[in-house]
């Protein structure tokens, strides 16, 4: 694809996620058009892509320049925790590890799992590119707060990232309940699953990395999963 020549306006061009923020369209669906050449592109000298805002704002009709989110669909951030909550309840028998957790050991993994589920929908609702980069990384620091606390438990990284895959279910199956509820054409359910799921892929690395960070501190807890 022949690039278009960097201008030095900022604001004029700016990053893939900035851009998915910007008109609702997830960040993979930018790359596939500027890979076919539909979208004014150019690349950092570092090896980032940067999108034209003029040209970004023109790929789609006034009516559909918003993502669909929670609050506009008159899905409050609230009944989506309630729901997650209740799955959430018979979610953790599936997972073997939380099983052999005391209750007092358990409860702060039920709690990081809302602040993850509530993170999220921020992700989704966020307004503004600056809203959506400040909600992306106020979720990772939760998903990585989740990975810290099962390291503590000596609970290994595949099981814990077992646990997080688990939990992601039903989020996501409220969420596509949502576009049914709400009548969202192919499209827009489309975009909307597409943003939950690129942001639990960033919540897995983060959830990685917080793990990693704390295997070399002390184990404060008796629980010992070495699958």
């Amino acid at each position: 694809m022949a690039q278009a020549t960097p201008v030095k306006s900022t604001k004029e061009w700016i990053s893939v996620h900035e851009a998915s923020a910007l008109i609702g369209v997830s960040a993979a669906t930018l790359r596939r058009w500027s890979d076919a050449g539909d979208i004014r592109t150019f690349t950092t000298p570092g090896g980032h892509r940067r999108f034209s805002r003029s040209a970004i704002l023109g790929l789609l009709p006034a009516t559909r320049r918003q993502r669909p989110n929670l609050g506009r669909l008159g899905e409050t951030p609230e009944h989506m925790i309630r729901v997650y909550r209740r799955h959430l309840a018979d979610t953790c028998f599936g997972v073997p590890w939380l099983g052999e957790l005391e209750d007092a050991e358990l409860t702060p993994f039920r709690e990081q799992g809302r602040l993850i589920a509530k993170s999220l929908i921020d992700v989704i609702d966020a307004a503004t590119p600056e809203a959506h980069v400040m909600a992306i990384e106020q979720a990772t620091g939760v998903a990585a707060e989740f990975g810290r606390m099962a390291a503590r438990c000596r609970v290994g990284a595949r099981p814990t990232v077992e646990a997080f895959l688990i939990f992601r279910l039903p989020f996501l199956r409220e969420l596509a309940s949502v576009a049914r509820r709400r009548g969202l054409d192919t499209g827009e359910a489309t975009e909307l699953l597409e943003t939950a799921t690129e942001a639990i892929d960033l919540l897995i690395s983060a959830l990685m990395t917080g793990h990693e960070s704390a295997q070399a501190e002390p184990a404060s807890a008796t629980v010992t999963v070495t699958t």
